[in-house]
Formats: structure tokens, C-alpha cells, sequence
């Protein structure tokens, strides 16, 4: 993890620094209502529920391109980020990676899933 401070804060902000989404975190919906909505193949959970449940939050899509400007992440899977509520409610969510050596935003359906994305987290102490 990486720890950057906060501006106008006394608090810390950690980031994931791995060089690839953690194997644990990847083929995953985005929420719980993505999950429910599928009928077949469900994964075995959603990004959102297991970031709750370790008492931290999606990296925004700002905050992912901070991390990207500190090294080359997700070359190789893509990571979820916290999704505008406009988004959410329409059915999509995004997410992000890096290919051709530039950082790439981009949409999917929220219950979609695949090998390898998972998402990466942020925490403030």
C-alpha cells in the first residue's frame, strides 16, 4: 500500500500499489444489485460488498489516475472504480486499466465480470 497525505487534513490516504489487480479481489460484479440481477453464472460476489467488508472504499477514477502517475498498474487486469451514482442507475459501472502505456477508462454493465477484474481500494486513517 501506498500512503499519501490528504491536503488540509491530518489524516492518510492509502492506495493499493500491487502491480496487478490482487488475485482474492478479481471476478467479481460491481454490487450487490448487479449480483442479484444475475440469473445464471453468478460470481461469487460483488467489488463493493467484499471492499465493505474489508473497511475500505473503490479507488475514484481520479484517484486511479494518481495512482497510475507513480508507476504502471493493471497491465495486465482492470480494476472497478467508484461509479458516478448517473452511471450506477442506469445500469453501468466503470472501471480502468493501463494498455499502450496509457490509462483507459471504461463501461460495462455492472453485473458483468470477468478473470481478470477485480478492483483496487483506497483507505483513510
Amino acid at each position: 500500500m501506498l500512503s499519501v497525505l490528504i491536503k488540509k487534513t491530518a489524516n492518510t490516504l492509502f492506495f493499493d500499489c500491487t502491480a496487478e489487480t490482487p488475485l482474492g479481489r478479481r471476478n467479481l460484479c460491481y454490487d450487490q444489485e448487479a449480483l442479484d440481477s444475475r440469473k445464471k453464472f453468478k460470481p461469487k460476489d460483488s467489488a463493493i460488498n467484499i471492499a465493505a467488508n474489508m473497511g475500505v472504499e473503490l479507488l475514484t477514477e481520479e484517484q486511479y489516475r494518481d495512482l497510475q502517475k507513480l508507476g504502471k498498474f493493471d497491465q495486465k487486469t482492470s480494476s472497478w472504480l467508484k461509479t458516478p451514482l448517473e452511471i450506477r442507475k442506469l445500469g453501468g459501472a466503470i472501471f480502468a486499466d493501463r494498455r499502450y502505456d496509457h490509462v483507459f477508462i471504461h463501461h460495462n454493465g455492472a453485473d458483468s465480470y470477468y478473470g481478470v477484474r477485480g478492483f483496487r481500494a483506497s483507505l483513510i486513517v
